[in-house]
């Protein structure tokens, strides 16, 4: 958890909180016990003085005060630009909070995460000045020949995450599928890949080329030189890159009721269920697959000013077959009913899945920026198959256009169904599992 000032983007999030709070009628002491946290830090969240480096809090402290859907995004949306505020604070001198691990068990995204190092200055670096080793080293010049085998560094550098990219790109469509030999994804989730091979959709690259320059002119003159406008000054390379953020969670839940997971091993061998946040990790470590359906949430947020347009969403299935014929776990009993979110619904079992907008929700395109993200819930749900998937979302921002892949960290999601298998629960206060009670 890092600290916030009261004011700004953290001073919004908290008012939105507390009005939530005020609202349930229940006291800090009250949701803290349902919640797993202690009164003061949520006094604190409540107060603008401290902003989780996680959603997962806000998002089960907002469902528990019975927030509407529209409010869950106000919360959510509020809490990209607090978090966002603070890790520009951190960089601007203050201290800089560490943001832990997301949901997904990946580390968290930062602003800057997709970015490349600062490389590109490495070429100009034996015409440049000779420049001190700190501001109070002595006026004694740096040796030229270090400055090239820092360039030099650079480039190797590079040119090493070049191919790690391109290594990327090639594997899927090599029929890599979702196994072993893929890249690590994106910080929080999802990366920018190609789709799997014969999906026929387009490329993910957005980059732009330069045209040549023009040869000089009779008068001899010469024309304006690549990376320079006809008045000699020097112009900025064309944006390259994905143009935003994105943010996975691959296991949300509508309450800690509400999930239920396929696992193959015997109850005394399976760990008690987790709470929301530990989804992920108890999932790894059990090899567990949801259970008829799966609800993921994925944030995307501009890196910059310029606006990009989300033109559609996708779903792709990498395989299909026979329901898994494994035990039904579930993830908590007696929670009553929750707010249902089901923004894009997906059905695996009809013959070409699609996202289709749902309880009222506006279907794509969409517009985000740094200012405006865009936070979208799907839930896909299968009643008689075994299905690993994916999205796919198709972007667009000036003249560069691709297509961006969401998934769960380099793997396909994966939903089977559940009828028929043996099923089990875990009551509050119990130590054991025991056999599911309908209704």
């Amino acid at each position: 958890m890092g600290t916030a000032d009261s004011t700004g983007e953290a001073a919004r999030l908290a008012e939105l909180l507390s009005t939530l709070k005020e609202r349930s009628g229940l006291s800090y002491g009250a949701l803290g016990k349902r919640l797993h946290l202690s009164a003061s830090t949520l006094h604190r969240y409540c107060n603008g003085d401290a902003v989780p480096a996680d959603f997962a809090p806000l998002n089960r402290f907002a469902r528990l005060c019975r927030a509407t859907p529209e409010e869950l995004v106000e919360v959510h949306r509020r809490w990209i630009l607090a978090d966002a505020a603070r890790e520009h604070r951190g960089k601007g001198g203050g201290g800089a909070d560490v943001v832990p691990a997301a949901d997904s068990g990946t580390p968290a995204d930062t602003p800057d995460a997709h970015k490349a190092p600062d490389a590109p200055d490495a070429p100009d670096a034996p015409d440049a000045p000779d420049v001190p080793n700190t501001p109070d080293a002595p006026d004694t010049p740096r040796p030229r020949r270090r400055l090239v085998l820092a360039a030099t560094a650079g480039v190797v550098a590079v040119a090493a995450v070049g191919a790690l990219l391109v290594g990327r790109l090639g594997g899927e469509g090599a029929g890599a599928g979702a196994g072993a030999g893929e890249a690590a994804g994106a910080a929080r989730g999802p990366v920018a890949s190609s789709p799997a091979a014969g999906s026929g959709s387009p490329s993910p690259s957005g980059s732009v080329s330069g045209e040549p320059s023009a040869s000089p002119s009779d008068s001899g003159t010469p024309s304006a030189s690549p990376g320079s406008s006809a008045e000699g000054k020097p112009v900025a390379p064309a944006p390259t890159g994905v143009p935003f953020h994105a943010s996975v969670r691959a296991h949300a839940w509508e309450n800690q009721c509400s999930q239920r997971y396929l696992v193959d091993r015997e109850p005394d061998a399976v760990r008690p269920p987790p709470v929301e946040q530990d989804a992920p990790a108890w999932v790894a470590a059990m090899g567990a697959v949801s259970a008829d359906e799966q609800v993921v949430e994925v944030t995307l947020q501009g890196k910059g000013s310029e606006t990009v347009v989300l033109q559609a969403l996708h779903v792709r299935v990498v395989r299909t077959g026979e329901p898994l014929a494994w035990t039904d776990y579930g993830t908590g009993v007696g929670c009553g009913g929750g707010v249902a979110l089901r923004a894009f619904d997906v059905d695996l079992d009809r013959g070409t899945p699609a996202a289709r907008a749902a309880d009222g929700q506006r279907p794509f395109p969409y517009k985000i920026s740094e200012s405006d993200p865009e936070m979208f819930r799907v839930t896909a749900h299968t009643g008689g198959r075994d299905v690993s998937w994916y999205l796919e979302v198709e972007w667009s921002s000036g003249e560069r256009q691709g297509v961006f892949r969401v998934d769960d960290r380099g793997r396909p999601f994966r939903t089977s169904a559940s009828a028929g298998r043996p099923a089990y629960d875990y009551p509050p206060g119990a130590s054991g599992w025991s056999e599911h009670q309908p209704g």
